[in-house]
Protein backbone atom coordinates (compact mmCIF):
# COMPACT_ATOMS: atom_id res chain seq x y z
CA UNK A 1 0.00 0.00 0.00
CA UNK A 2 2.88 2.26 0.76
CA UNK A 3 4.44 1.86 -2.66
CA UNK A 4 1.30 2.54 -4.62
CA UNK A 5 0.97 5.49 -2.08
CA UNK A 6 4.31 6.85 -2.89
CA UNK A 7 4.01 6.20 -6.53
CA UNK A 8 1.73 8.99 -7.02
CA UNK A 9 4.65 11.37 -5.94
CA UNK A 10 6.36 12.31 -9.13
CA UNK A 11 8.95 15.18 -10.06
CA UNK A 12 8.20 17.31 -12.61
CA UNK A 13 9.41 15.28 -15.89
CA UNK A 14 7.32 12.01 -14.81
CA UNK A 15 4.43 14.29 -13.95
CA UNK A 16 4.27 15.37 -17.94
CA UNK A 17 4.64 12.01 -19.13
CA UNK A 18 2.07 10.80 -16.94
CA UNK A 19 -0.69 13.48 -17.82
CA UNK A 20 0.13 13.38 -20.90
CA UNK A 21 -0.74 9.89 -20.96
CA UNK A 22 -3.26 10.02 -19.38
CA UNK A 23 -4.97 13.37 -21.88
CA UNK A 24 -3.98 10.94 -24.79
CA UNK A 25 -6.86 8.16 -23.20
CA UNK A 26 -9.81 10.74 -22.79
CA UNK A 27 -8.89 11.50 -19.38
CA UNK A 28 -9.86 15.35 -18.05
CA UNK A 29 -7.07 16.39 -15.84
CA UNK A 30 -8.07 19.05 -13.34
CA UNK A 31 -5.13 20.39 -11.28
CA UNK A 32 -5.16 22.35 -8.03
CA UNK A 33 -2.75 23.72 -6.12
CA UNK A 34 -1.51 25.04 -2.51
CA UNK A 35 0.08 24.44 0.61
CA UNK A 36 -1.89 21.91 2.70
CA UNK A 37 -0.14 22.48 5.87
CA UNK A 38 -2.21 21.38 8.28
CA UNK A 39 -5.10 19.37 7.12
CA UNK A 40 -8.45 19.84 7.63
CA UNK A 41 -12.05 19.35 6.47
CA UNK A 42 -11.99 22.33 4.11
CA UNK A 43 -9.54 20.88 2.04
CA UNK A 44 -10.92 17.29 2.26
CA UNK A 45 -14.11 18.67 0.94
CA UNK A 46 -12.47 20.73 -1.78
CA UNK A 47 -10.46 17.86 -2.89
CA UNK A 48 -13.18 15.71 -3.20
CA UNK A 49 -15.00 18.34 -5.21
CA UNK A 50 -12.21 19.01 -7.76
CA UNK A 51 -11.95 15.56 -8.39
CA UNK A 52 -15.57 15.08 -9.07
CA UNK A 53 -15.16 17.61 -12.06
CA UNK A 54 -12.51 14.89 -13.94
CA UNK A 55 -11.11 12.10 -14.48
CA UNK A 56 -7.46 12.93 -12.80
CA UNK A 57 -6.70 15.27 -10.22
CA UNK A 58 -3.19 16.73 -10.49
CA UNK A 59 -2.05 18.53 -7.21
CA UNK A 60 0.38 20.95 -6.95
CA UNK A 61 2.03 21.35 -3.84
CA UNK A 62 4.11 24.15 -2.67
CA UNK A 63 7.86 22.66 -1.27
CA UNK A 64 9.02 24.48 2.24
CA UNK A 65 10.61 27.12 1.35
CA UNK A 66 7.78 28.53 -1.17
CA UNK A 67 5.20 27.76 1.91
CA UNK A 68 8.25 30.22 3.98
CA UNK A 69 8.00 33.29 1.66
CA UNK A 70 4.09 32.79 1.41
CA UNK A 71 2.88 32.61 5.01
CA UNK A 72 5.59 33.61 6.73
CA UNK A 73 8.86 32.22 8.64
CA UNK A 74 7.07 30.06 11.25
CA UNK A 75 5.75 27.89 8.26
CA UNK A 76 5.34 25.05 6.55
CA UNK A 77 4.50 23.51 10.30
CA UNK A 78 4.33 20.10 8.66
CA UNK A 79 7.47 19.26 6.40
CA UNK A 80 7.40 18.34 2.71
CA UNK A 81 7.61 14.97 2.72
CA UNK A 82 4.48 14.53 5.22
CA UNK A 83 2.53 17.07 3.09
CA UNK A 84 3.58 14.75 0.09
CA UNK A 85 2.78 11.54 1.44
CA UNK A 86 -0.64 12.77 3.23
CA UNK A 87 -1.75 14.52 0.03
CA UNK A 88 -0.62 11.13 -2.22
CA UNK A 89 -2.96 9.45 0.63
CA UNK A 90 -6.06 10.40 -0.90
CA UNK A 91 -8.24 8.37 -2.52
CA UNK A 92 -9.56 11.57 -4.87
CA UNK A 93 -5.64 12.80 -5.29
CA UNK A 94 -4.42 10.67 -8.23
CA UNK A 95 -0.94 12.53 -9.05
CA UNK A 96 0.95 14.87 -6.58
CA UNK A 97 4.02 17.56 -7.66
CA UNK A 98 6.29 20.15 -5.64
CA UNK A 99 7.24 23.09 -6.86
CA UNK A 100 9.57 25.79 -5.19
CA UNK A 101 8.54 28.86 -7.23
CA UNK A 102 6.28 31.25 -5.44
CA UNK A 103 3.44 30.26 -8.31
CA UNK A 104 2.69 27.15 -10.08
CA UNK A 105 2.84 29.29 -13.58
CA UNK A 106 5.75 27.08 -15.20
CA UNK A 107 4.40 23.75 -13.92
CA UNK A 108 0.92 24.39 -14.99
CA UNK A 109 2.12 25.26 -18.44
CA UNK A 110 4.83 22.10 -18.45
CA UNK A 111 1.17 19.93 -17.67
CA UNK A 112 -1.29 21.66 -19.76
CA UNK A 113 -4.14 20.60 -17.62
CA UNK A 114 -8.00 20.45 -18.79
CA UNK A 115 -9.30 22.24 -16.01
CA UNK A 116 -7.76 24.25 -13.19
CA UNK A 117 -9.66 24.52 -10.09
CA UNK A 118 -8.98 26.96 -6.90
CA UNK A 119 -10.95 28.14 -3.67
CA UNK A 120 -13.96 30.34 -3.97
CA UNK A 121 -11.93 32.84 -2.24
CA UNK A 122 -10.19 33.39 -5.33
CA UNK A 123 -11.70 35.11 -8.56
CA UNK A 124 -10.84 33.43 -11.68
CA UNK A 125 -8.73 36.87 -12.68
CA UNK A 126 -6.55 36.22 -9.98
CA UNK A 127 -5.67 32.73 -10.22
CA UNK A 128 -1.97 31.98 -11.49
CA UNK A 129 -1.92 29.82 -15.11
CA UNK A 130 -5.61 30.95 -15.90
CA UNK A 131 -4.58 32.30 -18.61
CA UNK A 132 -2.76 29.71 -20.01
CA UNK A 133 -5.53 27.08 -19.46
CA UNK A 134 -8.05 28.88 -21.53
CA UNK A 135 -5.26 29.49 -24.24
CA UNK A 136 -4.87 25.71 -24.56
CA UNK A 137 -8.60 25.35 -24.30
CA UNK A 138 -9.41 24.07 -20.88
CA UNK A 139 -11.30 25.44 -18.17
CA UNK A 140 -10.83 27.52 -14.81
CA UNK A 141 -13.44 27.07 -12.05
CA UNK A 142 -13.54 28.33 -8.57
CA UNK A 143 -14.79 25.46 -5.96
CA UNK A 144 -17.18 26.99 -3.11
CA UNK A 145 -14.70 28.47 -0.01
CA UNK A 146 -15.60 27.03 3.38
CA UNK A 147 -16.15 29.09 6.21
CA UNK A 148 -14.06 28.69 9.11
CA UNK A 149 -11.40 26.22 8.27
CA UNK A 150 -8.22 27.39 7.57
CA UNK A 151 -4.40 25.72 8.50
CA UNK A 152 -4.03 29.59 9.87
CA UNK A 153 -7.16 29.60 12.61
CA UNK A 154 -5.90 26.01 13.76
CA UNK A 155 -2.43 27.23 13.93
CA UNK A 156 -4.18 30.05 15.86
CA UNK A 157 -6.18 28.17 18.21
CA UNK A 158 -3.26 25.75 18.68
CA UNK A 159 -1.02 28.95 20.15
CA UNK A 160 -4.12 30.33 22.00
CA UNK A 161 -4.33 26.99 24.28
CA UNK A 162 -0.23 26.45 24.65
CA UNK A 163 1.06 30.35 25.39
Amino acid sequence: MLQTIQNKIKGWDAAAQRTAAWQAAGERIVFTNGCFDLLHYGHLVYLAQARELGDRLVLGLNDAGSVSRLKGPHRPINDELTRQLQMASLQCVDLVVSFAQDTPLELITLLKPDLLVKGGDYQISEIVGAQIVQENGGEVRTLPYIQGYSTTSIEEKIRKQNP
